[in-house]
């Protein structure tokens, strides 16, 4: 159990525009738990003697985030299996005075769809957009729920490439211009690019080749409701927003530091969504 002495953070930079501090106090605060959770801004040049100075600091361990998800991936000591098929880590905690490391970004992508779309589990092929270290995340999420063909669409053929030779045969590396064809069989569409993040319009997408079971998720949450989703959901297509990946990928970190496994819960859902309201 948490006790006063039990402290994480989420360490980035920029870093205050994080919700995982409301995200950990609400968790702490509804389960009666007297832990603390505290966001760090730490710049790139700071962060190997941040990340090395847990202990002394009096962490438990914490959450990283942009840019020290690589950065992080190389101070570790011992990581897991996701985070060493992912190449990055947002979660680390202190075990017999040694930095261990995980990445919780996959197994968040895939409860969300569980509790939003569970009919998403009974797909076979899917189109990532984007082939950065999200798009890592949810490939490998992919590829432990049984999709047999996962088809990673990139600006840039090489590092969607790149990706794709990562992870084997059933992940393969397209150019924009193929999306429409990819797309006609395609059971569930996925974006990790910034398209339709707040101030980038990006290029719309036609989903008009899309089947009509497909499930179409993205995985920016601001706004919730990106402009993809907003054309999927005017077509009749299922949509699943980003800001449950963001609450469920939370839940193994505040169970390693604090020692108690947390729900996601519309409750919890709310107050997010009415901090975003706030801050627009």
């Amino acid at each position: 159990m948490a006790d006063a002495r039990t402290r994480a953070f989420v360490c980035g930079h920029p870093v205050a525009h994080s919700r995982s501090p409301l995200i950990h106090r609400y968790w702490l605060r509804t389960l009666g738990l007297t832990g603390e959770y505290v966001a760090v801004d730490v710049a790139p040049s700071e962060f190997d003697p941040f990340i090395r100075g847990l202990a002394a600091a009096g962490y438990a361990g914490g959450n990283v985030t942009i840019p020290h998800k690589e950065a992080a991936f190389a101070a570790t000591d011992r990581i897991d299996e996701a985070a060493r098929i992912v190449g990055a880590i947002n979660t680390v905690w202190l075990e017999d005075g040694r930095l261990c490391g995980t990445n919780t970004d996959w197994s968040g992508f895939s409860a969300n769809l569980d509790a939003r779309a569970p009919q998403w589990s009974a797909g076979g092929t899917a189109v990532v957009l984007g082939a950065g270290g999200s798009a890592r995340a949810i490939v490998h999420a992919l590829s432990a729920k049984g999709y047999r063909e996962i088809r990673v669409v990139n600006r840039s053929p090489a590092r969607a490439r790149e990706l794709a030779d990562r992870f084997g045969p059933k992940v393969t590396a397209h150019g924009w211009a193929a999306v429409p064809e990819l797309l006609a069989d395609a059971d569930l569409l996925v974006n990790t690019t910034p398209l339709g993040m707040a101030g980038d319009a990006g290029e719309a997408i036609d989903l008009a080749p899309l089947p009509d079971h497909a499930v179409v998720t993205d995985i920016v949450y601001v706004p919730l409701i990106t402009p993809l989703l907003a054309a999927a959901r005017a077509r009749g297509l299922t949509i699943v927003d980003g800001l449950g990946m963001l609450l469920h990928q939370a839940v193994p970190g505040f169970e390693r530091w604090f020692g108690t496994r947390p729900c996601v819960t519309e409750e919890l859902r709310t107050l997010v969504v009415a901090d975003m309201d706030l801050r627009k």
